[in-house]
């Protein structure tokens, strides 16, 4: 590098090249399920608390799920539909460099929550009459704190790397948001140990993690096959239908993201699936726990009727 380049202070998001009414048209659906996100999973936190009925270890987990989905959305969403009304916005470096850690941070703790839950419903399933003894408070709020502890610190092993890196022009992200593989290209230096921790670190929090979530549904489908009546079957695996849509949803775009084959123009290809985690996985996360949850709109009842009544 020459002595005369100088360090940006602030990057320019691009966000979306579309036409100004197209961005307008988004800009509209995107604030709706925003709003649907964040109102969806305020719903299921509020239920999980005031009900005593779900005070159990799967919708305490449930409200973390909860708490990291609406954290998700707050991090990238608001930035990208103020980008949508002012195109080329820019953010500070230091902004940037927040949003990068904080979108890590959230991801890591959902691959890690998604595990802890996978596990919580091998034990109800298949250890059904020890699932007390081991699924104890303690555990639980262990596993909860430990998920959350371990996502901050992966995701702070890529904010070490990546403030170091000189960026010294050009400063326009090819993102909604400072997702980190965009903000590496920018870089005035060799990136490849970056990239290849952001690889290692993929396929750590996602491979792993969704290995073991398919071994236990191994476990879980031959325990609920074991069962004799048809309605114990449905009943075990509908406690199970929603866990498995949620981590097909986001194990899907996320392998695809940082662990799938690169072919094309991959940034081009691949800026739009961080949408799903962004917006689309936090607002269908809430809709399918309550649709598809008996539990979930038994206690949004009672707490309707509740209401009525007072």
């Amino acid at each position: 590098m020459g002595e005369n380049q100088t360090m940006v202070a602030e990057f320019i998001l691009l966000g979306f090249p579309l036409s100004p009414r197209i961005q307008m048209l988004l800009f509209g659906l995107f604030s709706l399920f925003y709003a649907f996100t964040l109102l969806g999973n305020g719903v299921i936190l509020g239920l999980i608390s005031l009900d005593s009925r779900l005070h159990t270890p799967m919708y305490f987990f449930l409200s973390h799920l909860a708490i990291v989905d609406i954290a998700y959305a707050c991090n990238t969403v608001p930035q990208m539909l103020v980008n949508l009304l002012n195109p080329a916005k820019s953010i500070s470096f230091a902004g940037c460099m927040t949003q990068t850690f904080l979108f890590l941070s959230f991801a890591h703790t959902e691959c890690l929550l998604l595990v802890v839950m996978s596990y919580d419903r091998y034990v109800a399933i298949c250890h059904p009459l020890r699932y007390a003894a081991i699924m104890s408070w303690r555990v639980c709020i262990t596993l909860a704190v430990t998920s959350w502890i371990l996502g901050v610190l992966l995701a702070l092993v890529h904010l070490v790397l990546l403030l170091p890196l000189p960026f010294c022009g050009p400063q326009k992200v090819n993102h909604f948001f400072c997702e980190i593989i965009a903000v590496l290209k920018l870089a005035c230096a060799d990136t490849h140990t970056n990239e290849i921790m952001v690889l290692a670190g993929a396929v750590s929090v996602l491979v792993g993690p969704f290995s073991s979530i398919v071994i236990s549904y191994i476990h879980i489908l031959r325990a609920i096959l074991n069962i004799q009546s048809g309605e114990g079957r449905q009943k075990a695996f509908s406690t199970c239908s929603s866990h498995l849509c949620v981590v097909g949803l986001f194990y899907g775009t996320a392998i695809i993201m940082y662990v799938g084959p690169r072919y094309g123009n991959p940034q081009e290809q691949k800026k739009y699936l961080p949408l799903f985690h962004s917006l689309f996985n936090p607002m269908l996360n809430s809709l399918i726990y309550s649709l598809r949850n008996k539990e979930v709109k038994a206690a949004l009842k009672r707490l309707l009727e509740k209401e009525r009544t007072s």
